[in-house]
């Protein structure tokens, strides 16, 4: 078995990998060069699964020969074609299957092992892309404007759950950004937050004045939670250690019950709201690029099929000669 293949069982073969192939030895410097590059490690370790997958699919594929390093064009297709339509994957992780094996090819043509990328130029069809959900404003007012419980320990948990997610709504954040942050991330002075997002990238996003108010609340109580050098801004009120996403989650749902709300909520829900009211409201696209952290503006322009009846009113009012009033047919 390969030094890496313990990672994944091969795709559908019982073929056993070659550990003397030199491929195996190049995806192990590709995964050093990946950390020098300050990819992260849930990012490192998606690519090396990927590759794992392909490798093993080529090594136990007799009428592919087995070497990644010679790998062709119809290899790909045969690879993806058997994913797609026996493994049943969705394109978008095939898309980042192929990504992550685009990627490795160019890291073996700098190392001069190979001359040509055999991805180049392929591509893989994408799917329909689905609108985001997006709950309506009173919704949101419904989740984060409840009453607080009388039960004391309860009444001390929804004061923390109410800041992390007045937070999240307020500056858009992604589950995993709210869940890394530290006590220093937050300027109260000027109402801005630091987040770590993808690709370890620092931006700063601005915090409501709601959302300011809660965090404040909230702190009294996270200083008796906390344990000793605990930096994490959320933190467990039995452990006094830095929330799991996966308990946000759970307090999320939690507090959508305690407020008679039936929608399926969810975090990545209240970074959905956030960009469309946002650009309901003002239309600035860009801006909302940059708070949500969007490294395309393709990505952001989903919101704009979300709410598209609004950005036409920003649209009349904007446009010297956009205000649009029905045309009389002369008779």
């Amino acid at each position: 078995m390969s030094r890496l293949s313990h990672f994944i069982a091969p795709t559908h073969s019982s073929h056993q990998s070659d550990p003397s192939s030199p491929a195996w030895g190049y995806l192990s410097s590709w995964c050093d060069e990946l950390r020098l590059q300050n990819y992260s490690k849930h990012t490192i370790t998606t690519y090396q699964t990927a590759l794992i997958q392909f490798f093993n699919f080529l090594e136990s594929d007799n009428y592919l020969g087995g070497d990644p390093l010679a790998c062709r064009r119809q290899d790909l297709t045969r690879f993806f074609s058997t994913r797609l339509e026996e493994e049943k994957i969705k394109p978008i992780s095939a898309k980042l299957s192929l990504s992550a094996i685009r990627i490795f090819y160019q890291f073996l043509i700098k190392q001069g092992v190979i001359a040509v990328n055999p991805t180049t130029g392929y591509k893989i069809k994408s799917a329909p892309r689905k609108l985001p959900t997006v709950a309506d404003e009173l919704l949101i007012k419904q989740l984060l404007d409840q009453k607080t419980p009388e039960d004391t320990a309860k009444a001390c948990l929804w004061i923390r759950d109410k800041a992390m997610f007045e937070l999240m709504y307020s500056s858009g954040l992604r589950l995993s950004e709210l869940a890394g942050l530290n006590m220093g991330d937050v300027n109260f002075d000027i109402g801005i937050v630091r987040v770590l997002g993808k690709g370890n990238k620092t931006r700063q996003v601005p915090v409501g004045k709601k959302a300011m108010i809660a965090l404040q609340d909230y702190l009294p109580h996270r200083n008796l939670w906390q344990k000793k050098n605990c930096k994490a801004l959320f933190i467990s009120e039995r452990h006094g250690t830095r929330l799991s996403t996966r308990a946000i989650q759970l307090r999320l749902k939690v507090c959508a019950t305690m407020a008679g709300i039936e929608l399926n909520m969810y975090p990545h829900l209240l970074r959905h709201c956030f960009a469309s009211h946002v650009l309901s409201s003002s239309g600035d696209l860009r801006a909302i690029q940059e708070m949500l952290g969007h490294q395309n503006i393709s990505t952001t322009q989903i919101y704009t099929h979300v709410d598209f009846g609004a950005l036409t009113k920003v649209y009349d009012h904007a446009h010297p000669r956009a205000y649009r009033t029905k045309i009389i047919k002369a008779e």
